[in-house]
């Protein structure tokens, strides 16, 4: 067991600020860290799988995505994603709000792909374990929201 405890904190100290950025995202602040402890508890009472993860960012992140999703049907609201905050708006640059709400308009699934790819830099491989889909419809589904997002930003009213 200290060996599994051991790897379990290895585990934390690596990838608990990315999944924790991940769930803040998307959820107020004190959700985000009780998600994040339930994601870690459920690792804890399992150590067995540890032995079998190959990826262990994109286990923890498809833990984490399964509790949101949980806490969310509990709570009965929509689902609801936030923008990066880490993105500068320049006051030159009219494209921003509506990329923004171009996003925001993409389907769940394109919109989380993309998410999980831009904001979180997971690796196609990891997203696809995090979704539970094969690699290559995440890359179809990257390909899908890139190409609505260029539709919309090139458009001429938005670059005169």
């Amino acid at each position: 067991m200290r060996s599994d405890s051991h790897q379990i904190g290895r585990l934390y100290q690596q990838h608990g600020g990315e999944v924790l950025n991940y769930l803040a995202r998307r959820c107020p602040d004190d959700a985000a860290q009780d998600l994040l402890q339930e994601t870690f508890l459920q690792v804890v009472r399992a150590p067995e799988r540890l032995e079998s993860v190959t990826m262990p960012r994109a286990w923890l992140f498809g833990i984490a995505r399964h509790l949101l999703a949980l806490h969310f049907r509990r709570k009965d609201r929509a689902e609801s994603v936030d923008l990066p905050e880490n993105v500068e708006e320049s006051s030159e640059d009219r494209r921003l709000p509506v990329m923004r709400e171009a996003i925001a308009q993409l389907a769940p699934e394109l919109r989380e792909t993309l998410e999980l790819r831009l904001t979180d830099e997971l690796s196609y491989e990891e997203i696809a374990g995090v979704l539970g889909v094969p690699i290559g419809t995440v890359r179809s589904r990257l390909h899908n929201a890139v190409r609505r997002l260029r539709a919309v930003l090139t458009k001429p009213e938005i670059n005169p």
